[in-house]
């Protein structure tokens, strides 16, 4: 929750920025909706409550689901259909799913419902938000949605909670949901007509998986440029590839800004200086100059990927839609996922690339042929084995890495007796974003001891002012490594500040730095 004095978060229905889905996601929120969102909740409420008091078949709303659409319901019996689809489809397995992913689900479904297409009363979206405020975690299996229709299982398990059956998880710990609710003070989510439809039938739980993804990258890329950059003079390498001239020639817009910050990172250092002129190497390896061109086509996938997952986060992906104005019901397949999935298979080749050209730099400060450093880093190769396995590390992560980067959208496989004979399998595209980011975090966490050593190499020289800050601030935790020693802890602790920000604090200082991710 947030502090008492500070003001509710208005959730938007229809128009939430990347920087709000951020704060969602971020959580510690109170959220309001807007008077406007209910009247439109009310209006598309009462069209799917003429639905059920008629006689005509209604997708959803007296009719089973799936392949057993055309079953039609007694009246008497709507409710308990909307209770037993929450009960059947909530079979999930695996792991629960992390709280900022589930807190950011609930959050999505309440702005998706609250856009008025979805025929639920304005208490279902209450109960949504009360259980954001409340900061409730319900225990979501991670595994058991193929991304069509809509993350059905994942987001039964949510709403089971909701209606006090299931579990939460305190303090990670399984509570009954019944008692995390009655603690909360929020009465369990009874369903009507359509309801239990319209909580499952969506796309949240991947957009959700997805955004975590992004977010949890956002540090890790821009601690990819530092690290690049450090290594670019750990290599006494040239900054002229990062002219600006090279780059407005080609106009593509992520490698203009890359190499705009690897300019910044490098300004006014010595080590630069002291080899401008006399070094008889023409050119560097590809895995210093082409920094900006790999790099940057990856940011620009990643920011691709956020404009879709932004409109996806905004969206009414639920089934059949309502449509107040023309009193209708319209059966339609906005659950289907394949624009997320799409996008996290491409946000995938990104991050996996990202981690590759770091590897490759590491190759390339080992080898004492091309980076004129000692072999392996260390000032007694063959006593000492330096950077030799931490390189085999961050070689099999990278190798790791192409093979989790394969498309998950390019596979199918139909369910429900072949009603739904074309499936996204955008969630696992999703979740298995950030096993690939871990991989990363710690090929670029390798990077920057390996980097960091070679500057030793070169003193007294020093590196820009930029560059120094990285340095000193991985000498916090790491010495410098003159003689081999348990590496694994320092790999850790490099890691660890590649992911959480620290070191791409040292990119967000630079007053010249570019903006690297979309603008609100």
């Amino acid at each position: 929750m947030i502090a008492p004095e500070a003001g509710p978060f208005a959730l938007q229905p229809g128009a939430l920025t990347l920087d709000d889905l951020r704060t969602l996601h971020g959580g510690a929120l109170r959220l309001a909706l807007p008077e406007t969102a209910r009247a439109a909740i009310d209006a598309s409420a009462a069209v799917v409550q003429r639905a059920a008091a008629g006689t005509a078949p209604v997708y959803g709303v007296n009719t089973g689901f799936g392949r057993l659409a055309s079953t039609r319901i007694d009246a008497a019996d709507l409710d308990r259909l909307q209770w037993n689809l929450i009960r059947s489809h909530a079979a999930g397995v695996g792991q629960p799913l992390s709280a900022p992913v589930v807190r950011l689900m609930i959050a999505l479904k309440a702005a998706s419902l609250a856009r008025g297409h979805s025929g639920v009363r304005r208490n279902v979206v209450d109960a949504l938000i009360a259980a954001y405020d409340a900061g409730l975690v319900p225990l979501v299996p991670c595994q058991g949605s193929v991304g069509a229709s809509g993350d059905l299982a994942p987001l039964a398990h949510l709403t089971l909670a909701l209606m006090g059956e299931g579990e939460c998880l305190v303090d990670d710990r399984r509570r009954p949901s019944a008692e995390v609710l009655a603690q909360a003070g929020i009465a369990p989510l009874r369903l009507a007509a359509k309801e239990g439809l319209a909580l499952i039938n969506g796309t949240q739980t991947s957009t959700a998986l997805a955004l975590h993804a992004f977010f949890t990258f956002e540090p890790v890329l821009e601690a990819a440029l530092v690290v690049g950059a450090l290594t670019v003079d750990a290599a006494r390498g040239s900054d002229g590839p990062f002219d600006p001239r090279v780059h407005a020639l080609r106009g593509q817009p992520g490698q203009i800004d890359v190499a705009e910050a690897y300019r910044q990172l490098l300004a006014g250092s010595a080590i630069r200086a002291s080899h401008r002129e006399g070094d008889d190497r023409v050119q560097d390896p590809y895995c210093l100059r082409c920094q900006p061109q790999v790099v940057g086509a990856c940011l620009d996938q990643l920011r691709h990927a956020a404009a879709v997952l932004v409109r996806e986060a905004n969206a009414v992906t639920d089934n059949p839609l309502v449509f107040a104005d023309a009193g209708e019901l319209v059966s339609g397949g906005n659950f289907h996922a394949e624009p997320v999935a799409l996008a996290c298979d491409a946000m995938a080749v990104a991050i996996a690339e990202v981690g590759a050209i770091a590897e490759r730099r590491i190759a390339m400060l080992i080898d004492a042929g091309v980076s004129r450093l000692p072999p392996f880093l260390t000032p007694q190769p063959g006593l000492n084995s330096g950077f030799m396995i931490a390189h085999v590390t961050a070689a099999a992560l990278a190798s790791e890495n192409k093979s989790l980067a394969h498309p998950a959208s390019v596979d199918s496989l139909p369910t429900s007796a072949n009603q739904e004979d074309h499936v996204s399998m955008a969630t696992f595209a999703a979740r298995r974003l950030q096993p690939m980011i871990h991989n990363v975090a710690h090929i670029l966490g390798v990077e920057w001891l390996a980097a960091a050593q070679g500057i030793e190499f070169l003193g007294p020289l020093a590196s820009s002012a930029a560059l120094e800050r990285a340095h000193a601030l991985l000498r916090e935790a790491c010495p410098a490594m003159m003689e081999d020693r348990h590496l694994a802890p320092d790999i850790a602790a490099a890691t660890a500040r590649v992911a959480d920000g620290r070191l791409a604090g040292v990119l967000r200082s630079q007053p010249g730095c570019p903006r690297l991710w979309p603008q609100p």
